[in-house]
Formats: structure tokens, sequence, C-alpha cells
């Protein structure tokens, strides 16, 4: 497969700047959506260029958990303002009904699923940064895996975010510097010179 690396890279590069933007509050969700999917095309991009569909595959099934654990937090959004709005009618007077323990009830199985799934996505994430700081050589990938793991757990008490913005960092510098396979160092061979090309012999 006939893939242009430095096309992948800068498609990578791009993603990452805009996930980064995506902080920026008001339009920074456009920015963010944007990201993802420039991400996605570059982690085909790389899935080819390495020969490692785990790449890819990881990536995709990373940004689908995201997607249901930000439809549940949507849920519980949803959930506590409707149960909010039968308890009090938004006014200084409450009234404990039905509807409230509803929506507390949806508000609360909505994060929690929305937490396991973020959770969920960040693991395959930190797989795909794995892989690339593996066929790439940097470690940088490596560092923003663990921190966006650890991110993941820790967005319950909030620091969680710190990480993930730090991971994000991370993960760009690693796209800046890395190399294709051609300027990789070669493994050094025993008589002091790096490993060189072979062709293929004709057989009788």
């Amino acid at each position: 497969m006939n893939v242009n690396f430095e096309y992948s890279k800068t498609l990578a590069i791009e993603g990452s700047v805009m996930l980064l933007l995506s902080f920026i509050p008001y339009v920074g969700w456009v920015l963010g959506i944007i990201g993802v999917v420039l991400l996605l095309r570059s982690m085909k991009e790389f899935s080819g260029y390495y020969q490692d569909e785990k790449i890819y595959q990881n990536a995709l099934t990373g940004v689908k958990f995201y997607i249901i654990a930000v439809l549940a937090a949507a849920v519980a959004i949803v959930g506590i303002t409707i149960g909010v709005w039968s308890a009090t009618g938004f006014t200084a007077d409450f009234v404990l009904t039905a509807g409230f323990g509803v929506g507390v009830a949806a508000f609360l199985i909505g994060l929690v699923v929305a937490f396991v799934f973020y959770v969920l996505a960040a693991s395959h994430l930190k797989r795909t940064f794995y892989t690339l700081a593996e066929k790439s050589g940097e470690d940088s990938f490596r560092t923003a895996a663990t921190l966006l793991w650890i991110g993941s757990i820790l967005t319950i008490i909030g620091i969680g975010l710190l990480l993930i913005l730090v991971a994000w960092i991370f993960a760009t510098i690693g796209f800046f510097t890395m190399k294709s396979r051609q300027y990789q160092q070669y493994t050094p061979q025993p008589n002091g010179y790096g490993a060189t090309p072979t062709s293929a012999q004709p057989t009788a």
C-alpha cells in the first residue's frame, strides 16, 4: 500500500493541534470535532504505512466509546434538569415528586455509564499511542498514552483534565518529531556498520 508519510504526519499534527484548541470556550467543540476527524484519517494512513491495522482500529473504537460517553453525559444532564423542574418548577419551592426521583436516577446512571466508556475510550487510545511509540521510536507517544490513561481515571476529581491536556501536548510533540522509516537509525551490526538492505537472490 502506497502511503505518503509526510501527508499522514501533517494530518496528525493538524488534528492534535485542533484537539488542543478544543479547550477554547464556545468554539472549542467545533475545533475538537475537526481534530477527531483529522486524527482518525491520519491513524488510517499510519496503519497502512506501518502495516498494522491495530493503530486505526483502536483509535476508531476509542472515538466510538467517547461518543457513547458524551451521549450518556447528555442524558445525565437532561435527566437532572427535568428532575429539578419537576420538583421546583425552577422556583424556590421544592416538592418531592416521582419526576425528581427519575431525574436523579437518570443523572446517576448517565454519569456512571459516561465514566466507564470514557475510561474504555482512553484505554484504546492508549494502545494506539503505544503502538505508534513502538513503530516510530518516539517516546513522547508512550508518555502521552500513560498520561491519557491516568487522566481519564482522575477526571472524576478534576485533575484528570489537566493530565489529558498535557497528554495531548506530548502526542503533538510526538507527531512533530516522528520520522519516516528511512530516516530511523539502523541497528548497529557487529562489524561496526549499520544494517544494509539485502536483495533477494534468485533460486535455482
